[in-house]
């Protein structure tokens, strides 16, 4: 039996109505396409992109690191703040992740010191937690970070919020207010 896309019936039905020899039509159904998320390309990071992932999970490191391997990036570990802006500052990563709640300094801390840093302010900071309330003070207050992942992600919400933050050459870079608020048609 071949049936194309799916067919979400509108109320219950006792039998399908046989159309052709191997084919049938639903009385009164809604015809519903798949979504394929595959159907556009990918836009990965250039080859040799710097990402510092600062957590205090041994496992959610080990997720972002693989995946940011997979497509050629270039990563950086740390379990804590203090130990993750240091790095930051004598390596300069072209994007950070940072986890909210870290032992000692918390992220958001670490993230007004990269803030302040004139050679780490525009660097893309992704920051991540599994606390509600974190993600109530991201989008309620407007923080200095460029985007929130919510724990647990998905490779494919990784990969999204990286996309977000890429350039014309695949290069991450911040994502300004006035960015947004100056599109095109105000040139």
């Amino acid at each position: 039996m071949r049936i194309f896309g799916w067919l979400r019936p509108k109320k219950p039905i006792d039998k399908p109505i046989l159309a052709f020899e191997d084919e049938y039509i639903v009385p009164n159904a809604v015809m519903v396409m798949p979504v394929n998320r595959r159907a556009r390309k990918r836009v990965d990071p250039r080859q040799g992109t710097q990402v510092l992932i600062i957590d205090d999970s041994s496992s959610v490191v080990g997720f972002l690191s693989e995946l940011l391997k997979s497509v050629n990036c270039l990563t950086l570990e740390a379990r804590d703040a203090e130990s993750g802006l240091e790095i930051a500052r004598q390596e300069r990563p072209h994007l950070i992740f940072l986890d909210v709640m870290l032992p000692g300094m918390n992220g958001y801390s670490a993230l007004r010191k990269i803030r302040r840093d004139p050679d780490l302010q525009d660097t893309p900071v992704i920051v991540m937690s599994a606390n509600e309330k974190a993600a109530e003070y991201y989008f309620g207050h407007h923080s200095d970070a460029d985007d929130f992942m919510k724990k647990p992600f998905s490779r494919r919400e990784v990969f999204a919020r990286v996309e977000r933050l890429l350039d014309v050459n695949r290069a991450p870079r911040r994502i300004r207010q006035s960015d947004i608020m100056d599109g095109p048609e105000s040139v």
